[in-house]
């Protein structure tokens, strides 16, 4: 996956010939050090709307961290309310591979959902509980460009960039990012209106967490973490053996992303960790140390 493109304004498709941009070693340098001196133990967390249920305590976790000097990225999903709203609307959703499938209209609702309904909700909901947070998306400063990840998807993206430089500013504002998963792609050569792209949460968080050099990635979901084919709880996973559950279908639906983006944070020396969210105290029992769910790395 590539790497962060560094605090520079991107340039157009024309001046890079794609979406890399170029920039100067001086800059490359004082990103690395950037990432490296301040943020080495940041912590991405991705929750989902399941989790956030009576018994849930992610939020409060999250505003404890930060009052400990932690820094946090959140980056959350949204599934089943998207459903929902799809569904007010007479639309069905359908998934590929635990991917969703997104046409135009489809595209339409998940964006104001996401961007709207979700984010400023956990944005308001951490405010009241003590928080410094703010709310982007993907598509705040170009922070995740994409491309059309594969047609049968419709606008689905595949992450081909992050620009960190929003989620830095936020941090050393002493924020915590809280993130849409919605990208945007470029059109060619910079001109015309540039296309809003659905992103998988898991697949956003991965690849932020690379980028960022998270020292650590937690799924909060709803289940116990990654199970073998007897259904029982895998409690650490080598990336070999983490591949051959992707391979061998022992992990299937929503799991396959979940383990894909916990390989992409592992190639950055990040540790990660998939767990059920809905206990109480489960973020803070894994950043602790106990033993919880499952780890990656």
């Amino acid at each position: 996956m590539e790497d962060p493109v560094g605090i520079n304004a991107p340039q157009t498709d024309a001046q890079t010939g794609g979406f890399g941009s170029v920039e100067s070693d001086s800059s490359a340098l004082s990103d690395d050090v950037e990432k490296e001196t301040n943020f080495s133990g940041t912590i991405v967390v991705k929750i989902g709307g399941s989790t956030l249920g009576s018994h849930d305590t992610t939020l409060r976790d999250l505003v404890t961290l930060q009052r400990q000097g932690i820094n946090s990225i959140v980056v959350h999903g949204g599934g089943k309310i998207i459903s929902d709203w799809m569904a007010k609307q007479g639309v069905m959703p359908r998934f590929v591979q635990g991917l969703r499938v997104t046409d135009e209209p489809s595209l339409d609702i998940v964006v104001a959902v996401l961007t709207g309904l979700i984010n400023k909700n956990l944005v308001a909901s951490m405010f009241e509980l003590g928080a410094r947070s703010i709310g982007l998306s993907g598509a705040d400063d170009a922070m995740l460009r994409a491309n059309i990840r594969d047609p049968e998807l419709g606008l689905v993206g595949d992450i081909v960039d992050v620009n960190t430089h929003p989620i830095y500013t936020a941090l050393k504002s002493g924020y915590i990012p809280v993130i849409a998963p919605v990208g945007v792609k470029s059109t060619e050569g910079g001109s015309g209106s540039p296309t809003l792209l659905n992103i998988n949460a898991d697949t956003a968080a991965g690849e932020i967490a690379a980028a960022i050099g998270a020292s650590r990635l937690v799924f909060l979901t709803d289940v116990q973490g990654v199970l073998d084919t007897s259904r029982r709880l895998i409690p650490r996973l080598t990336e070999r053996q983490a591949r051959g559950l992707i391979n061998s279908n022992v992990a299937a639906g929503g799991m396959i992303p979940k383990l894909e983006a916990c390989l992409t944070a592992l190639h950055s020396g990040g540790v990660s960790h998939i767990v059920d969210g809905r206990k109480p105290s489960a973020l803070m029992d894994v950043i602790s140390g106990k033993t919880l769910g499952t780890r990656i790395g």
